[in-house]
């Protein structure tokens, strides 16, 4: 049966801090993915104020992409790709963020980027924030804490569409903004710091600082998405949410509150505000309860209902469970951890693999917002090992996929209007929750160690060959190779 659309989108994806480098060339400065040290499973990565010189910064080289994407796009056209998922560096656009002249060899960094991936035929898809906020902002500002910084995320947005109008058709505004309703989302999504700190573990929470912050992304997403439509009305923009899937872990109703309760707010608040354009009648009770004041200044709720988003994309790597009962094991996850679910293996990295759970989340999606759909994130982390030929057989990586694409056949059959996946991560790059190489997610092997060691030779995965017939098919074969 032929399930997946003709004009499927499948692809990979990466973001500028985890695979450009070159931090400062060419124009551009810091952003907070600079400031943010290497950690491990055991060790929190720490945003440190300064660059300090005993410390390692992972971004500050990464896997090099910024000089290799010839080469790194060459191995995504072999693969098939259609869609190419990356993100702009802010900072190498506007290295200060609130500059009002952009930086022209950045501009033309992407240029040469994007002409590469159209010389083989693959759609970008640009996210215009990931976690890559100019650490000026955060320094001068505290991020979107100062609402002068939605008109410089405005002033940025509306450059790069312009510039590039003709070579990218798919934007996404924010990734895993969804990230601000908790408080480890301040840094990365919203760029608050604790001022009192020269070394941050837990950036500063302040939860009405927080959601006034977050009000503020929201507005600057609006904008963006209002600008686009200026700027190209064929441009297609999304949301990006993380998208942590949750079960009762008993049949107590105090469970199955306490989990509508956590999913309206980590899950769905985000979703129905720029997707539907005012915020829900849970998300105003949850502030109320927390004694948030949040400022409407006159405008915003009409900037919201325009700025909304044409399409809904999200990450799913896992599931957990959620349970009011004290003393149960827990696990680990993609921005939120949880109680163990018995019926689900993990990763090595503590992660529960369950690819059903994708299909609820699809259909749940669908029947919620009834707007088409993409996968930007989906995939395993794991230590791949090279054998005695320098090869690497993946199959638990071919294997988790293998499971979640047909999961995704299913939501098909059940009418969900997904149009596109991007597995996390087209090639290795560095590990953004632990700033690690050794935990890969890519198709594509680079010769790189936590210690900086290594060629940076991209090497092809077992996995690359298999996802390349599953592309050739578009999902027909998903068989062993």
């Amino acid at each position: 049966m032929k399930l997946f659309p003709d004009h499927f989108l499948w692809g990979g994806a990466v973001a500028a801090n985890q695979c450009e480098g070159a931090w400062r060339a060419d124009g551009k400065w810091d952003s907070i993915g600079d400031h943010l040290t290497a950690g491990s499973r055991n060790k929190n990565r720490v945003f440190t104020t300064e660059i300090l010189p005993d410390e390692s910064y992972p971004s500050h080289e990464a896997v090099d992409f910024y000089h290799r994407y010839k080469e790194d796009i060459a191995l995504f056209a072999e693969m098939g790709f259609k869609v190419f998922r990356l993100s702009i560096a802010w900072s190498r656009i506007f290295p200060n963020g609130d500059d009002e002249i952009p930086n022209e060899e950045g501009l033309k960094f992407y240029d040469q980027v994007f002409d590469e991936c159209k010389k083989y035929g693959i759609e970008p898809m640009v996210t215009l924030s990931h976690f890559e906020i100019p650490y000026h902002l955060v320094k001068a500002y505290q991020g979107f804490v100062d609402r002068k910084v939605i008109d410089y995320f405005e002033r940025y947005a509306r450059c790069v569409m312009t510039r590039y109008k003709d070579k990218v058709k798919y934007w996404l505004t924010f990734n895993e903004i969804n990230f601000a309703t908790m408080p480890m989302g301040n840094l990365e999504v919203l760029g608050i710091i604790n001022r009192e700190n020269d070394e941050v573990a837990n950036p500063l929470d302040d939860v009405n600082l927080r959601f006034q912050a977050l009000h503020h992304v929201f507005l600057a997403s609006a904008r963006a998405v209002i600008a686009a439509k200026e700027i190209n009305p064929d441009f297609k923009v999304g949301c990006m949410i993380a998208h942590i899937t949750m079960y009762p872990l008993t049949s107590r109703p105090e469970d199955m509150l306490l989990l509508q309760e956590l999913d309206h707010v980590i899950n769905d608040f985000c979703g129905d505000v720029q997707v539907k354009g005012k915020y829900p009648s849970y998300a105003l009770r949850y502030l109320e309860e927390k004694e948030v004041n949040l400022v409407f200044e006159p405008g915003d709720e009409a900037t919201l209902l325009e700025g909304r988003v044409d399409f809904y994309s999200f990450s799913y790597y896992m599931s957990n469970c959620i349970t009011t009962e004290d003393g149960h094991a827990t696990t680990l996850g993609n921005l939120l951890g949880g109680v163990k679910n018995p019926y689900l293996e993990t990763t090595q990295w503590g992660w529960q693999i369950d690819p059903k759970g994708l299909l609820y989340t699809l259909n749940k999606i669908n029947d919620r917002y009834g707007i088409p759909i993409f996968i930007v994130e989906n995939g395993l982390g794991a230590v791949d090992e090279p054998d005695e030929n320098g090869c690497i057989h993946d199959n638990y990586r071919i294997n988790y996929l293998r499971q979640h694409i047909i999961e995704m056949e299913k939501a098909i059959l059940n009418k969900v209007d997904l149009f596109g996946y991007t597995v996390w991560s087209a090639l290795d790059i560095v590990s953004s929750g632990t700033g690690e190489m050794r935990k890969r997610y890519g198709f594509i092997y680079v010769d790189k160690d936590d210690q900086g060691n290594g060629t940076m030779k991209r090497s092809r995965k077992k996995s690359f060959y298999w996802y390349k017939k599953v592309i050739e098919s578009n999902g027909g074969d998903l068989t062993d190779i």
